[in-house]
């Protein structure tokens, strides 16, 4: 399989998306903005960020300085965000979308995705994205956390089909029912928490056979994630980290330790629907970092 860090995939509407990217989570405007650029500068070519991680204007600036020092363009570079759960509905989206693109520093984003289904709005919240999507705003629009159930019923009633969905997915959470639905209906699958929020590093089989293939723990994951066809989005807020994130293209897990990896799944989610009141009124979700009512 010859990868490299410029490897994209195809998405259904034609637009090729970089297969690895730096996640912001968790982190504040100062470090995303100085991430973003780290990240520019040791060749990633996507970004992923969302209107509750309340770092958009932190990634808007780091795109802006990073264009700049790295002599690039806004059209190098992949830029996703998300639409916060506040925010659902049709006008509600289509209002709130301007806003983000003004923290972002740019007229369009070349992915939007539904953060989460809210309950009786993600219909309305996804042809607020199809306008987006036929404005220009946006070059491709998807969602996050959609279950098949919620992603059969999307497909029924609108008319154009999510071109990824952006799931918990890593060693011990590998959604293979969600994962083989998306893969029937040409979705690609998005990690989020790609790495298992570091408890997948430590687990034994990982370390041994990061060993046996002279890299870290959380190198052989990401690159177990590029092999298995998922577009991987490893968050890091130190410049060496980040570098040594990108550094997965100078070797290949063997067919029997791919299986070995893809025995470890556990099946288990770190959060879900259960954890949210939505019920059609999400009152409660700041627009602030890791403000989720749960």
């Amino acid at each position: 399989m010859n990868l490299s860090l410029t490897s994209t995939v195809t998405l259904n509407n034609g637009v090729k998306m970089p297969q690895l990217g730096l996640g912001v989570w968790k982190s504040d405007n100062q470090t995303a903005s100085q991430s973003v650029q780290w990240a520019l500068k040791h060749g990633y070519r996507a970004i992923d960020t969302a209107k509750q991680y309340g770092n958009e204007a932190g990634v808007g600036t780091g795109l802006k300085q990073g264009l700049e020092a790295n002599h690039l363009q806004r059209s190098d570079v992949f830029l996703t965000t998300k639409i916060f759960n506040g925010d659902a509905g049709y006008q509600s989206t289509l209002d709130a979308f301007d806003d983000q693109l003004q923290r972002l520093q740019t007229d369009y984003v070349d992915l939007v995705i539904i953060h989460w289904p809210v309950t009786g709005k993600y219909l309305d919240t996804w042809r607020a994205l199809e306008q987006l999507y036929r404005d220009g705003k946006t070059r491709a629009i998807g969602v996050s956390n959609f279950d098949i159930e919620r992603l059969r019923d999307l497909l029924e009633h609108t008319s154009i089909k999510p071109v990824l969905n952006q799931m918990e997915f890593n060693p011990l959470e590998q959604e293979t029912d969600i994962k083989n639905y998306c893969d029937e209906n040409q979705i690609i699958l998005e990690a989020w928490s790609p790495l298992g929020h570091g408890e997948t590093l430590h687990n034994p089989q990982i370390k041994r056979l990061a060993t046996k293939y002279q890299k870290t723990p959380a190198q052989l994951i990401l690159r177990w994630e590029l092999q298995r066809g998922v577009i991987t989005i490893p968050k890091s807020t130190h410049e060496q980290y980040i570098q040594e994130n990108a550094d997965l293209y100078d070797f290949e897990i063997e067919a029997a330790d791919m299986r070995l990896i893809n025995s470890l799944d556990l099946d288990q989610r770190t959060i879900w629907y259960g954890n949210f009141q939505w019920n059609g009124n999400p009152d409660g979700f700041g627009d602030t970092i890791d403000q989720w009512k749960n």
